[in-house]
């Protein structure tokens, strides 16, 4: 059945329980399990109110040398992606984000939520932070770019690098689950992630992202880059010349 799956374009529906029951003679708690197994292996994936389909998981590379997009990220692993804007608005810095950002609590960023879609599958669910300062009408830039790494670097006129990333993977909370049509059993990958200006050091972005785990492998290439992590790590703000 393995064998079968793997010459199948990738979403094809797969046939039910009973259907591979039948077909090869065993019983549906042999076929259950026979899909599970194909599911723990990534050949087949199922989402919550519409299947089983035959699976494609792509590498998703997070590198200092990658620029931190997620459309690029994917378009170069060779998929098709496509952001959907769920909000914008702009928001005292939380707290717990006040380290991260170099920045005093309560300074004005904007808090974008956001779903990424490979090849029309809703694999990610996002949150972004960014300050005012780098992009005032950050709502009205993504009306017209889906990048918000193309937005800062347009509009922004900075070059983003991902400087600190925390990589782990979970079970998701609720409102995630249902957002991205997954079991209560199922894993997810959760990125924390950090980008600074690759130039002068100034934090540009966090952001945390829910994907998928049959969607993706994410893939943590440490290269060296010396210099670039010097300036990842300065502790003072830069300000930036006028």
């Amino acid at each position: 059945m393995s064998a079968e799956l793997a010459e199948c374009a990738h979403g094809t529906r797969v046939a039910s329980e009973a259907e591979i029951a039948r077909r090869f003679g065993v019983g549906r708690a042999a076929a259950r399990a026979a899909v599970q197994e194909l599911e723990r292996r990534f050949v087949v994936r199922r989402t919550q109110g519409s299947g089983t389909f035959v699976n494609r998981r792509i590498d998703y590379v997070i590198s200092r040398s990658v620029p931190p997009s997620w459309s690029a990220t994917i378009a170069a692993a060779g998929a098709t992606p496509r952001a959907l804007v769920k909000s914008v608005r702009t928001i005292p810095l939380p707290a717990e984000l006040a380290d991260r950002f170099e920045r005093p609590a309560g300074s004005p960023v904007h808090e974008v939520v956001r779903e990424f879609y490979i090849d029309d599958l809703l694999a990610s669910w996002v949150h972004e932070w960014i300050p005012v300062a780098e992009v005032p009408h950050l709502d009205l830039a993504l009306h017209a770019v889906d990048s918000v790494d193309q937005v800062l670097r347009q509009t922004g006129r900075v070059r983003p690098m991902r400087a600190w990333c925390r990589v782990s993977i979970d079970v998701p909370p609720a409102e995630v689950l249902r957002v991205l049509r997954m079991e209560s059993s199922q894993p997810a990958w959760l990125v924390e992630s950090v980008s600074r200006d690759e130039a002068i050091g100034d934090v540009l972005m966090c952001s945390r992202t829910w994907t998928r785990a049959d969607a993706v492998r994410v893939v943590v290439e440490l290269d060296d880059r010396r210099a670039v992590a010097d300036v990842a790590v300065t502790p003072q703000r830069v300000v930036r010349p006028q």
